[in-house]
This record gives C-alpha cells, sequence and structure tokens, in this order.
C-alpha cells in the first residue's frame, strides 16, 4: 500500500521525545499500524492482534516485555491491559522519553487502564481517516462535493480504489460483530445496528435518546451507554450545547455527528453519488463533513477538539442555531454552515444574533458555504470549504 504522508507524524514524534509513552488511539483502519511503523522504523514492532502473541503478553507480561526490550510498538495493547502496570514499571526506573508506543482501536478499557497505571507518563493522540489535506498531497484531491460526502476517507479505501459500497458495508459488520459485540458484550447486535442507523437518521440533531430507544424497544440508559460505545470507538461524537453565557436561551440537548460521512451514507442507506442531489438530509451531512475536517486539523495537532468546541440553538420556538462554534481563548468563532453554492447575505443573522445577545463584541464570524467564492460582506466572512480549517491556530 503506498504511503500518504499523516499530518500526524511531526506530533508523534514531537511526543516520542517527550513522553515515555505514546498511545495511538482512532477507529479501526484509520492507518494506525502504518503510520507507527512509518515513523518509528528503527522499534520492535509487535501486534496483540495474533493470538499466540496476545496469550505470551497475557500469560507472561514481564517475559514478552523483556523479549524484545524498548523502544518498542506495541499494537492493539487494549488486549492485554495488564501489560500497563509491568511498563510502568520499566518506565519510571529507566526515566527515558520514547521508551513505548502503544496504539489501540477500541477505548471501552484502555483508557481506565492507561489513567491507572501510565498518568503522568503517557502523551496521547488520535488518527482519523484521512484529512482534506492529506488527500490533495497525493495531487488528486476530491474536488466534487458529492463525491468528498459519499465516499469517506478511509486509507485502505481510498489508496486501493475500493468501491463505498463495497467498504462500508463490510465495515460496519465487522465493527459491530467484532468491536462491539466482542469488546463490549452487546449480545442484541441486530437491535444495536438498528441503532446506529437511527443515529445516522438523527445526523446534526439533538440526541433524543427517548426516541431512539421507543424505536427500537430500549430503554434510553441503554441507548447512553450505545452512545458511550460509538463515541469510545471512533464511530461518532456528541457536540456539546454552548452555556456560558445566562443571558442567551439555550438548548443543553447536545448534537450527533459522525467522524466519516461515507460511513454515515452507507448507514443512510445512500447508494450512489448522485443520490444526494435530492436527499433532504444533504445539508446535515455537508455540517457533519465540515466540522469532521475541523477535528481531523485539531487531532493532528495534539489538540483535544471535544473541548472547546460547540453549538447554540436557542430554546425558544424560534429555533435560531449557530452550527459550530470554537472557543478560542477569551474568543469565540462563530460558523454557519450552509450546503448551498449560493451567497446570501442573511445566512450570517444568526451569527449576528447570537454575537448581540452574549454581549461578546469580538466574536469572528464565518459562513462555510460551498460555492467558488470567497468574500467579506457586513464584517462576516464567506468562505469556500476547501481549506477552511489548513491554516487555523
Amino acid at each position: 500500500m503506498a504511503i500518504i504522508e499523516r499530518k500526524l507524524s511531526a506530533k508523534l514524534k514531537e511526543y516520542a521525545d517527550t513522553f515515555p509513552v505514546v498511545y495511538l488511539t482512532g477507529p479501526r483502519q484509520s492507518g494506525k499500524s502504518t503510520l507507527l511503523k512509518h515513523v518509528f522504523q528503527g522499534h520492535h514492532y509487535v501486534s496483540l492482534e495474533e493470538k499466540d502473541i496476545r496469550d505470551f503478553a497475557i500469560s507472561d507480561p514481564r517475559g514478552f516485555l523483556s523479549g524484545f526490550g524498548s523502544p518498542a510498538i506495541i499494537d492493539e495493547a487494549q488486549y492485554a491491559p495488564d501489560l500497563f502496570s509491568y511498563i510502568q514499571s520499566l518506565v519510571d526506573g529507566e526515566d527515558r522519553a520514547g521508551m513505548f508506543v502503544l496504539s489501540g482501536s477500541q477505548n471501552f478499557l484502555m483508557m481506565k487502564s492507561i489513567s491507572q497505571s501510565l498518568a503522568g507518563r503517557v502523551g496521547i493522540l488520535s488518527l482519523l481517516p484521512f484529512s482534506d489535506m492529506e488527500i490533495a498531497s497525493t495531487g488528486k484531491p476530491t474536488t466534487d462535493t458529492n463525491d468528498w460526502l459519499f465516499s469517506g476517507h478511509y486509507p485502505r479505501m481510498v489508496v486501493r480504489g475500493i468501491k463505498p459500497t463495497d467498504f462500508y458495508p463490510n465495515y460496519i459488520k465487522t465493527y459491530v460483530e467484532r468491536d462491539v459485540r466482542e469488546e463490549t458484550g452487546v449480545q442484541n447486535i441486530e437491535k444495536f445496528t438498528k441503532f446506529m442507523r437511527l443515529c445516522a437518521a438523527s445526523v446534526g440533531s439533538p440526541v433524543n435518546l427517548s426516541s431512539i430507544g421507543n424505536a427500537i424497544g430500549t430503554d434510553s440508559r441503554t441507548i447512553s451507554s450505545w452512545l458511550n460505545i460509538l463515541e469510545e470507538s471512533y464511530i461518532a461524537f456528541r457536540l456539546k450545547a454552548y452555556t456560558k453565557k445566562p443571558a442567551l436561551r439555550f438548548s443543553k440537548v447536545p448534537k450527533l455527528y459522525f467522524y466519516d460521512t461515507g460511513l454515515l451514507c452507507s448507514l443512510l442507506g445512500i447508494k450512489a453519488t448522485d443520490a444526494l442531489n435530492l436527499y433532504d438530509k444533504r445539508g446535515q451531512i455537508f455540517e457533519n463533513a465540515v466540522i469532521t475536517e475541523y477535528y481531523k486539523t485539531a487531532y493532528n495537532r495534539g489538540w483535544f477538539p471535544s473541548d472547546n468546541t460547540y453549538f447554540w440553538r436557542d430554546s425558544s420556538k424560534r429555533e435560531k442555531e449557530v452550527d459550530f462554534i470554537i472557543e478560542n481563548g477569551d474568543r469565540l468563532d462563530l460558523y454557519e454552515i450552509k450546503s448551498s453554492q449560493t451567497i446570501k447575505e442573511r445566512s450570517a443573522d444568526n451569527l449576528r444574533l447570537f454575537e448581540k445577545n452574549s454581549g461578546l463584541a469580538d466574536c469572528i464570524k464565518t459562513v462555510i458555504h460551498d460555492g467558488p467564492h470567497n468574500m467579506i460582506i457586513n464584517g462576516t466572512a464567506f468562505v469556500n470549504r476547501r481549506g477552511i480549517w489548513d491554516d487555523y491556530c
């Protein structure tokens, strides 16, 4: 498989020069193993995907670690969580940077084990599927918006040219039957799959746990735990409501998005690029894609985007909303996201309303659209979605 330079490479090297342990997480098939082997070519590599090696690591962790020393990459380390306490002993004894690089595709138990054994010793990074910038570096950028939304960005599919209609159904089946059933104990796979499809139908909207639960005959507590599974395995994420200004009336219910719109389209039953033209949720899918691109940019820089990203929705019947808010120090950056190619000044109305009612005078207001032109109208920037986050800081 051809190597596409990943933007996270620089941060990985920086962390390996700083922390004794680096932990790389992200969804399955986001390219973690390929990236680690490429960046740390001098490291010993071992994968706990292989059963005999996993059994050795579980039954004799001390012997397993002494067999290859450090620096070392331990791939899919979540399969042997008891290793972490032994890694802690080695790290505390030698106190060297870059001793171990760990990776894992599921955070179901991994983060708990890391926080117990490696707190203060580990730098944590997340790798998502390819960003627009990474794909553009191949010389074959995705210029057609519908293709951008429908195809998604998983590395194996992009590099090998696998059709989305072949890739995603198999990815979903593998994820549900392997990761969800085996790692979380969820037994009713049929209900869980239906739950994922209902979540996809709710994309860009406040999450209604009771409504989803009623639709599949499951209580809201179970639905909440299943949402946690989607988040911990980097399938979906919840965007928090902005509630820091009491003068603003607001809804507190978070909105739901997916880390990859190709996966989202598959769950929605969209079978072809052209089907998006008349699809009633195309605007929400476009919004999802723009926000996810920011998350990729943030993770590639070692940031935790969930810490400072929000949306705002007026709790009154007016249903006014700001699609995306980034808290940038003392400043708020406000974004309206429109899939239309036509610039309309009224698209900025909700941004101005938020700024006025919040009492904040230095908000940066931007409308992200799908048209070819960039311009500033009455203090609001109207910009094309391509490369919108490349230089964000």
